[in-house]
């Protein structure tokens, strides 16, 4: 496409973007629902001005990496350690069940492939701890024990999902799932998030040295950036989705990852602040472009609307996703209303739903149908959540008391 036509979708993108975000927010409703549905607009969906293009999709592609740092970054692997065992109950059984209720649904009652469906199963196990931490935030509820409970359990999550996602990439490109090929990826994951702290911290010692003497501004940011895009082609290089290896670096670079065994490699919390803070501006630059980008990829007007099976799809995905996510949370041992709302806080899938969606389709694994229904589901469950947290926290907060200080108060 010609250079000024480029730039004029560029332009139109990012401020519809901010533009519906901004109005998504007024209405107590995440960001990311408003970016998505400034891309339906946009695109072949309704109005058609912008079109998906190959330079569009480059810089969604930028965006996702950039965002899978963002959420590597922030992971608190000593948060997850700290909550314990009822986390990890949680975490767990809302990554198995919805992925194994996914898949069997998809196989067994719409007919679909094995990879197909291993695609929908992965694409429910997300669970989006952005939102989740955005709401109890609000609420003032991210360090009471419920909050601990869900911030552990999303941790754990979002890592069993990358893995997860590396797995689903693996047998996109080879064709099928195999043996074989799974433990190809799973070696390498473990390699790779072994390996990957030892060299950012290497790599950052020499950035943090060249930082302290430069007299140019800029030199954190670009050299940060750097690092991730190295990352990246060294993810896919290996055999591994290049998100992969953005998830990999922010984690390295997190103030609060130590690695596993007891070995701790020491940190600069003022230098992780800083690269957090300086890294932010280009991260909100990208990943709205990804957000967009996937409702730009959505052509809901080659969607047949009245065949059952849209609806059937997307209602009973829904069901399985909603399910998945608050079976886990009644399997600890706490008040029916610390369960509720840990159930609910697991459920919204957010930007994570969203990559295994559009990886999905990339890799023509999903057609536009079945896209469609995997974005319903995933938008139906990050809007809805939070307002029905806030309902419950409104009318049953008393009853959030843990099992062991009622027992005390008896």
């Amino acid at each position: 496409m010609e250079t000024h036509d480029f730039f004029l979708y560029l332009l139109i993108i990012l401020l519809a973007a901010r533009v519906f975000a901004e109005l998504a927010v007024r209405m107590q409703a995440p960001s990311v629902i408003g970016e998505l549905f400034a891309g339906v607009v946009l695109g072949p969906s309704l109005f058609g001005w912008v079109e998906p293009v190959e330079a569009i999709k480059l810089m969604a592609e930028i965006g996702i990496i950039l965002l899978l740092f963002e959420v590597g970054l922030g992971t608190d692997v000593k948060r997850l350690v700290r909550s314990g065992l009822k986390s990890f109950v949680v975490a767990i059984a809302g990554f198995i069940l919805p992925l194994l209720l996914g898949f069997a649904l998809s196989y067994w009652l719409f007919g679909l492939s094995l990879l197909v469906s291993l695609f929908i199963g992965g694409t429910l196990t997300a669970t989006s701890i952005g939102i989740t931490v955005r709401v109890l935030t609000d609420l003032k509820r991210q360090q009471a024990p419920e909050g601990q409970i869900v911030l552990g359990a999303a941790v754990l999550d979002d890592v069993l999902g990358v893995v997860l996602l590396a797995l689903l990439y693996e047998f996109s490109v080879g064709g099928g799932a195999s043996l074989l090929s799974a433990g190809k990826v799973l070696l390498f994951v473990v390699a790779f998030f072994v390996l990957a702290p030892i060299a950012a911290k290497l790599i950052s010692l020499i950035i943090r040295r060249f930082d302290a003497v430069s007299e140019i501004p800029g030199l954190l940011p670009t050299t940060i950036v750097a690092l991730v895009l190295f990352f990246a082609w060294l993810a896919n290089a290996l055999g591994a989705p290049e998100l992969l290896g953005g998830f990999a670096a922010g984690l390295a670079l997190s103030r609060r990852f130590f690695l596993p065994l007891g070995i701790a490699l020491r940190r600069d919390e003022d230098f992780a602040c800083r690269i957090e803070n300086q890294m932010k501006p280009i991260v909100y630059l990208f990943t709205p472009i990804f957000f967009v980008y996937v409702g730009l990829s959505l052509n809901l007007r080659e969607i047949d609307w009245s065949s059952p099976f849209i609806w059937g799809f997307s209602l009973s995905l829904l069901t399985v996703a909603v399910i998945g996510k608050l079976v886990g949370a009644f399997l600890i041992k706490e008040p029916w209303a610390a369960r509720w709302i840990i159930g609910v806080a697991m459920i919204p899938r957010g930007e994570v739903g969203l990559i295994f969606a559009e990886l999905g389709r990339v890799s023509n694994i999903f057609n536009n149908e079945i896209y469609a229904g995997m974005v319903i589901v995933i938008a139906l469950t990050t809007l809805l959540p939070p307002f029905i947290m806030k309902w419950f926290y409104a009318h049953y907060a008393d009853h959030l008391q843990p099992i062991h200080e009622q027992r005390r108060d008896e």
